[in-house]
């Protein structure tokens, strides 16, 4: 069978940077099994493995406008560090949820980048918004997906 819209898809992989560093990787875990089509893994991926059969490998280069974006400065701003009421302790890396109050949904994710005084920097971006991904991929199974699967969009 083989990979096409709507089909549950299991993959092993090994995500690396332009320098080799292991990003991110499914070795010693369960494959990773997403809903093909429907938006749950970056585009470019998505798009290599259109087609493809249980078995087969696959290394790819996935170009920043195909995975998480290039990165867009308008999204950094410097905030006032009391912002952060009631947080101990603040650090360059930490994450916070921005907006969105209450009945108004999720909100964004902002990065600490920068501490200086009395002021803040966050970054808006995907931490991995202007690099480029380098994938190693097994694909390990390609199956039908259920309704209930189509309908909520994800594999079970």
């Amino acid at each position: 069978m083989q990979i096409a819209k709507d089909k549950v898809v299991a993959i092993d992989y090994t995500l690396k940077d332009d320098d080799g560093s292991v990003l991110d990787t499914s070795d010693g875990k369960q494959p990773l099994a997403y809903l093909h089509g429907n938006g749950n893994i970056i585009p470019g991926l998505e798009k290599a493995l259109e087609g493809k059969a249980a078995g087969e490998e696959l290394s790819v280069r996935i170009e920043p406008a195909e995975a998480y974006g290039e990165r867009r400065d308008e999204l950094t701003q410097v905030v006032p560090k009391e912002m952060f009421q009631g947080v101990d302790n603040l650090q360059v890396g930490m994450q916070f949820q921005a907006g969105g109050g209450e009945g108004e949904g999720g909100g964004q994710i902002v990065t600490i980048a920068a501490i200086e005084g009395d002021q803040v920097t966050v970054d808006a971006n995907h931490p991995m918004a202007g690099v480029a991904l380098n994938f190693d991929v097994k694909v390990v199974e390609v199956r039908e997906a259920t309704e209930e699967e189509v309908a909520h969009g994800h594999a079970h």
